[in-house]
């Protein structure tokens, strides 16, 4: 097997990439495995980009023997090596007024930081959707003081769809992203306008005295977008949304195929 360049650091979205929720598959497939697990073997370091925090990661993705870092919440918290090395919360008065309207309005949310995941006992409905994609709402905290919390992103649910249309209100609050799922409108996600998984992967890069050329990116979603125009060389799935494809260096088979392992040997093991 060919060895890797000296310094190749390679980056992977969860959501679309690695796994198909949305097919119910929550663990990486026997083929993915073995790919990343040649690819560290030839010398490169593998990280996970996602916009999870920490607390949504499945003990696999934790696996030291898969991954040498994460950049997570879309950049707000980098981990290289078990050390966090950047950790950038927002704004407490951001935070705390985004809820409390969320609240006036009967729509429960979710808090996201660095060393954990809060989420209030009353709040069933986002547990239960949490379990039903394999994160275990057991592990949230569910007893805390929100005004004291570092919060890097914030997640919300509703079952109203009237809130739809103030969720893209949200979207437009001074300072904050974020993306609404497509496929049901009972999801969104809140994050930093200025923190990407694009500014992540520089983080670690830079920790690791890697250069960017030497820096690989697969994903499929719009918070890839940034990371694929960040790092040298954008692999992107198949299954991507055509947004993400125009960024793209090369597009690899879907998620369904197996294409982190066909990028990996036909690409990064070349």
């Amino acid at each position: 097997m060919q060895e890797t360049k000296n310094g190749l650091a390679a980056f992977f979205d969860i959501d679309g990439t690695l796994l198909n929720i949305v097919r119910g598959q929550t663990k990486i497939t026997p083929c993915v495995r073995e790919a990343i697990h040649r690819l560290r073997a030839a010398g490169g370091l593998t990280f996970i980009a996602s916009g999870r925090p920490t607390g949504y990661l499945d003990p696999e993705l934790l696996n030291d023997d898969l991954f040498d870092g994460y950049v997570l919440m879309n950049g707000a918290h980098v981990i290289v090596h078990g050390e966090t090395i950047y950790a950038k919360p927002l704004p407490k008065t951001t935070v705390k007024d985004v809820t409390t309207q969320c609240e006036q309005r009967g729509i429960e949310y979710i808090l996201e930081g660095p060393t954990g995941v809060y989420l209030k006992p009353e709040y069933h409905h986002t547990a239960a959707f949490y379990d039903s994609i394999d994160i275990d709402s057991r592990t949230f905290i569910r007893a805390y003081d929100r005004d004291a919390l570092d919060i890097c992103k914030m997640e919300f649910y509703t079952e109203v769809s009237a809130n739809v249309a103030y969720f893209k209100e949200l979207l437009h609050y001074p300072g904050l992203t974020g993306v609404m799922d497509p496929f049901h409108l009972k999801n969104l996600e809140l994050y930093s306008a200025t923190e990407t998984k694009g500014t992540g992967v520089l983080h670690a890069l830079a920790a690791l005295g890697i250069p960017v050329e030497h820096s690989y990116a697969f994903g499929d979603g719009l918070n890839d977008i940034e990371m694929m125009q960040t790092v040298g060389h954008a692999l992107v799935m198949e299954n991507a949304r055509p947004q993400v494809k125009e960024v793209a260096e090369q597009i690899v088979p879907s998620v369904d195929d197996d294409g982190v392992a066909w990028g990996i040997e036909h690409v990064l093991l070349h």
